[in-house]
């Protein structure tokens, strides 16, 4: 964060230094004359020149208060993509929008994206901390012990889609309920459709999985894969068209939007929409910086965070991720499979039992699904 010197503003420049010089001493004494301001002198018994005085002394406080107005605060933003994907189209861009035109002479940000400050993914979250931006893009599924409550978010089975996985995610964070997000004040809190499963190999069934290296976005979507027979390993969606590319994977588990976004829909062609778990992302920023801000910076900021930010996300991504899956299925030259029943009820054991293992670990853990449960009942009974 960082704000620059004061200026005197240009057009005030001309008056600035005769002003200076002209203006009048403490102690006026009678038709006392002000030294190189041979038009100026000021008497205690002259009304009209005492006039004159006070308009040049008003003018002179007019100045500087010009001179110390400063320049709006400058926020940096990290994110280690391109300004052209869907995710910062959706998440990203409304918000710095939204600050950048409403916060004229108080605050603006400034993008840094494609890793401009810091390339690797995960160590987004650590820059912040540090200080070397003030906001960025994170995916909490690439630093699981920094985020440890989100397994919960991650857990496969849970939300129909992107709307419901938004909300309930954004309000846990709004009551405080995960760990990890205290030295944060979250901006935005979204997640992906659920993803399904994308392989340069035929997937007939639920068994052709057995034996794929398939990449996964999280260490709770790695251990479903593995249960279901594939082999996985987790990968940040940046590096992913290279390694299918090259071989170095068969296939993927992740959004339809992001599939096109990250340059994976020309290698995998093969599609299997089984519903697995969703992705959480996050736009955090450093909750020091935040609340050493003006309180009208403050105040402007939360405007365009929270669940204003997750109803801007929904109305756009939700929609762009039924497109792209749309997109999927009308070209002939990709081959679409849904699961059937049995493949469904198999899939779904293995759901419950992932679920349960991990319910099963801390009444803390118990407690944050019956939170969970709740919020989606609440989301699914009023629509909202």
């Amino acid at each position: 964060m960082r704000r620059k010197a004061p200026t005197v503003p240009s057009s005030f420049a001309p008056l600035w230094r005769p002003l200076q010089s002209c203006a009048a001493p403490n102690e006026v004494k009678p038709m006392t004359r002000i030294p190189g301001c041979p038009a100026l002198a000021v008497t205690k018994s002259n009304p009209r020149l005492n006039a004159v005085a006070g308009i040049a002394s008003m003018m002179t406080a007019l100045l500087l208060s010009f001179a110390a107005a400063a320049e709006p605060i400058t926020l940096k933003l990290s994110f280690v993509g391109s300004e052209d994907i869907s995710i910062y189209r959706y998440g990203i861009k409304p918000f710095v929008d939204g600050i950048n035109r409403e916060g004229d002479g108080l605050l603006k940000i400034d993008v840094y994206p494609n890793g401009t400050l810091v390339k690797a993914l995960a160590e987004q979250p650590q820059m912040v901390l540090e200080g070397r931006a003030d906001i960025a893009y994170v995916v909490p599924g690439q630093t699981p012990y920094r985020f440890p409550d989100n397994a919960l978010i991650e857990l496969p089975g849970q939300f129909r889609d992107a709307r419901e996985g938004t909300l309930a995610y954004s309000r846990l964070i709004a009551a405080n309920a995960l760990r990890g997000y205290q030295e944060y004040f979250v901006i935005g809190a979204y997640t992906s459709d659920p993803s399904t499963i994308h392989s340069r190999k035929s997937i007939d069934s639920l068994a052709a999985i057995e034996g794929q290296r398939l990449r996964a976005n999280n260490q709770i979507e790695a251990e479903v894969l593995e249960r279901l027979g594939a082999k996985s390993t987790i990968l940040p969606a940046s590096q992913l068209a290279k390694a299918v590319g090259s071989g170095a994977i068969d296939g993927v588990t992740m959004g339809p939007t992001a599939l096109f976004d990250y340059g994976i829909g020309p290698l995998a062609k093969n599609h299997y929409l089984l519903r697995g778990g969703v992705a959480p992302l996050l736009l955090v920023m450093n909750r020091r910086t935040f609340d050493g801000l003006p309180d009208a910076a403050q105040a402007l900021i939360r405007r365009f965070s929270g669940e204003r930010s997750a109803a801007t996300w929904i109305e756009s991504y939700a929609r762009s991720e039924t497109q792209a899956l749309e997109k999927i299925k009308s070209d002939p030259r990709r081959k679409v499979i849904e699961p059937s029943p049995s493949d469904l009820e198999t899939a779904q054991r293995v759901y419950r039992s992932l679920i349960d293992t991990w319910a099963a670990e801390s009444p803390h853990n118990r407690e944050l699904l019956k939170m969970i449960g709740a919020e989606l009942a609440t989301i699914r009974s009023n629509n909202r």
